[in-house]
């Protein structure tokens, strides 16, 4: 069976939903935790939330989405929020898909606040993690260098699947992934091919 790593954040509702979905592919998932913040700086992009009119709209279609597939779901009390611990205490606790999916539903199911310090505590006992294990050089050393790592496969964004050198981004890019994964000559053929090389016609000058 082929591993596919799963790059996500905590903070990312895309990521949120993707994890419930994870079911739906037949393939080993590596679950990586990797700073977006991170990945958006090294891209020079701008995350959804930071457009006032795209946050709007994203906020929508996530909660439509959720609703259509029938998943547990609510936004926190403030969003976006800071998911460096959260991050953090997903790697001390091991990446495993337990743990990871715990800290996902106390986020994402509940409409609590995210910064929340006594919540938070009360997350670090129910993994075992004790809250100084995140300030351990190990554990931002592991989430810094995941990040890095991503951002050199060429992950732009959260959540992202990796798996024989391609990528697939989005929760909506699951479909995608699952038809590659039955049948990998889906992105060789001649007109896929020649997107690779695409020329760019115009191009927006930076600020």
């Amino acid at each position: 069976m082929r591993t596919i790593r799963w790059y996500f954040d905590f903070v990312s509702p895309f990521s949120y939903i993707a994890l419930q979905r994870l079911p739906e592919i037949a393939a080993e998932i590596e679950y990586r935790p990797v700073l977006f913040a991170g990945l958006l700086a090294h891209w020079g992009q701008m995350g959804p939330a930071e457009l006032a009119p795209k946050r709007l709209w994203t906020y929508r279609y996530c909660q439509w989405q959720a609703d259509a597939l029938g998943i547990p779901f609510r936004f926190p009390a403030q969003h976006p929020f800071n998911p460096l611990h959260h991050l953090r205490l997903a790697i001390a606790a091991g990446a495993t898909p337990q743990a990871v999916r715990q800290i996902f539903e106390v986020l994402w199911t509940t409409g609590a606040d995210a910064a929340d310090p006594v919540a938070f505590e009360a997350l670090c006992r129910a993994l075992k993690v004790t809250p100084g294990a995140l300030a351990a050089p190990e554990v931002k050393d592991a989430l810094r260098g995941t990040t890095e790592q991503a951002a050199r496969r060429g992950v732009f964004g959260v959540p992202s699947f990796e798996v024989d050198g391609e990528l697939f981004w989005g929760a909506d890019g699951i479909d995608f992934l699952k038809a590659y994964l039955e049948d990998p000559s889906i992105l060789h053929g001649a007109e896929m091919e020649r997107l690779k090389t695409l020329p760019v016609g115009a191009a927006r000058k930076r600020a």
